[in-house]
């Protein structure tokens, strides 16, 4: 009885990590959010003043209008915006229903980044979004599953690179490096030369893409004042889906080692305190036993 309660207690321990992930799942949402105020506030502060400066100025100049007309006409650019029209341009602006826009917007409904700036205004359109995506969702976690596991297959395995260090270990930087440069590195510059953005928006696009965060704020091809090729969003699209198998498997990789982490750190604990507690049984010298008669 003495010798099981250590392992109980190594058994209890173990699958105690999980407050633990759960409290530093917490403070980790709780230190974003302090960092995400501190960065953007007072940025938001200044564009909206500078926005109320920028529309007193606007009634100077046009004193035939009123407040009430200006605050009008901005509400009807929001509704325009909502719906997908750029209020940028004229009339003439490629459609945002195209066949290679309509192809980028299913990507972006079954791989469920939905960045927001576009979205059906019919009703028909969004009972058919609906049924589509409830098939389509499982349809594109199966396809990148099957995906993933080929390229599991062939460029990594984590069971030989725990198991097997060295041939393994270079497989997985070569994965790594690899993938960091198709879809990390290689499309910002594209981006940046096709859409006017800086490498550095260019590369939060691709990863905020990638991650299927999808904010909306940077988006491919919306640039009423650029002509873009007729197949760039669908080729955007197909590189998107690549993308994202890359970029899942690497983050199962990461959870799958930070658990494997968490469990060892916990196991090499208990390990210890088994240690200790054996030590000090073999330690103490025997004592007498009482014998009762019956």
């Amino acid at each position: 009885q003495i010798s099981s309660m250590p392992l109980l207690s190594m058994h209890s321990r173990q699958i105690s990590w999980t407050p633990l992930l759960l409290l530093g799942y917490l403070f980790y949402l709780l230190l974003g959010a302090m960092v995400f105020q501190l960065l953007e506030k007072q940025a938001e502060t200044h564009f909206r003043d500078q926005f109320q400066l920028e529309k007193l100025k606007f009634l100077q100049n046009y004193t035939c209008l009123d407040r009430q007309a200006l605050e009008q006409f901005v509400q009807v650019l929001m509704e325009a915006w909502e719906k997908g029209v750029n209020p940028e341009g004229n009339s003439t602006n490629p459609s945002n229903w195209d066949f290679s826009n309509s192809f980028f917007f299913a990507g972006t409904v079954v791989t469920t980044i939905g960045y927001g700036n576009l979205s059906p205004s019919t009703v028909a359109g969004q009972i058919f979004c609906v049924f589509y995506a409830l098939f389509g969702v499982p349809l594109n976690l199966a396809f990148l599953n099957q995906l993933g596991k080929g390229l599991n297959a062939h460029l990594l395995t984590l069971e030989k690179w725990v198991q097997k260090p060295g041939r393994a270990q270079v497989q997985l930087a070569i994965f790594l490096t690899t993938g960091t440069l198709l879809f990390l590195v290689f499309p910002p510059l594209v981006f940046s030369y096709v859409e006017g953005w800086s490498y550095g928006e260019g590369f939060y696009f691709t990863f905020i893409t990638l991650s299927t965060i999808g904010f909306g704020d940077y988006v491919v091809g919306t640039n009423p004042n650029k002509h873009y090729i007729p197949v760039y969003r669908s080729l955007t699209a197909i590189w998107i889906v690549f993308g994202l198998a890359w970029l899942a498997l690497v983050f199962n990789v990461g959870a799958d080692l930070m658990e494997r982490h968490l469990q060892l750190k916990w196991h090499k604990s208990d390990l210890s305190l088994a240690e200790g507690a054996t030590t000090k049984l073999e330690d103490e010298p025997e004592q007498p036993r009482i014998h009762i008669p019956s």
